[in-house]
């Protein structure tokens, strides 16, 4: 397992009538996978995880693993209500030939540091599978602290990545201050991928990647190749895309982008709806503009 690169956190494709549309998702993995990306993440935030039944998730991992075919690693997004059904979650996972884990806290429940401990340490330990801490405080209402991952790093080897959502990149310097090189860090949003790179991280688990995989990349590699005029050139005009990864309505905008270059569609799952009325008109207009101006 290698933590590198541009691994994007898929959405969840849907038919009309709410089930999930797996030959696209198959289609549209194996688009990723050829415009660069280094791995796959279904059922995260982005991908409407918490809508999705546990069974529906499993069926969504085997469709990738099928879909990249040894290409890269399937790495899914482990959440649920309960510290039992992710343990369950994560040990399928592994059978369907998942290669890695994104382990986030439990959904719901708010709980002191030392019940999220125990939840990520049974979940990390169900498997012998690589797994990244997923911390998006803002999403989750928990915020794992650099002494709480270096704790969870000590006594768990397969910990070798985090995903780091805060929105604070002093988060990244901080964990590789502490850690050094023992974790591989990770930009969470996709509007601080640069400064996160500069930072240190290896790599980005994007959003925007869905519809714009060739520009996520090119970006990326000019971050991490220290091109910072090329690199800021292309992410001046990438960043009001970019920040429709960090608003509550993400999911609705980062498909009504894939909508716009033909590579989805806008349906979600209740309780989200496709965003009507003039933000969306407003927001539509910049995505075409924007659009327009790099192409």
């Amino acid at each position: 397992m290698k933590w590198q690169g541009v691994m994007p956190a898929i959405t969840t494709p849907f038919t009309d009538d709410g089930a999930i549309d797996h030959p696209f998702v198959t289609r549209h993995v194996q688009w990723l996978i050829d415009h660069d990306c280094t791995g796959i993440v279904p059922c995260g935030s982005l991908g409407e995880g918490a809508t999705l039944d546990p069974e529906e998730k499993v069926d969504l991992m085997h469709t990738c693993v099928e879909a990249v075919s040894g290409r890269v690693p399937v790495v899914p997004g482990i959440a649920a209500g309960s510290t039992r059904r992710a343990v369950w979650l994560a040990q399928q996972a592994q059978e369907v030939g998942c290669r890695g884990l994104m382990v986030l806290p439990p959904y719901v429940h708010k709980g002191p540091d030392s019940e999220i401990a125990r939840h990520f340490e049974a979940v990390l330990g169900a498997t012998d599978l690589p797994c990244m801490l997923y911390n998006n405080p803002i999403a989750y209402g928990f915020d794992a602290s650099p002494s709480f991952i270096g704790d969870l790093a000590e006594r768990f080897p397969n910990l070798q990545a985090v995903k780091e959502s805060s929105g604070d990149v002093r988060r990244v310097s901080a964990v590789r201050a502490l850690l050094g090189d023992r974790l591989a860090l990770f930009a969470g949003l996709d509007d601080m991928v640069v400064e996160a790179v500069t930072m240190g991280a290896s790599g980005w688990i994007a959003g925007l990647v869905n519809a714009l995989p060739e520009e996520s990349v090119r970006l990326f590699k000019l971050a991490q190749a220290g091109k910072h005029e090329e690199a800021f050139a292309l992410y001046r005009w990438f960043l009001p895309l970019l920040r429709l990864d960090t608003v509550p309505e993400f999911v609705q905008w980062i498909k009504l982008v894939q909508t716009e270059v033909d590579m989805g569609n806008e349906t979600v799952r209740l309780p989200r709806e496709p965003i009507s009325g003039p933000l969306r008109d407003q927001t539509l207009t910049m995505i075409r503009t924007q659009l327009g101006a790099q192409r």
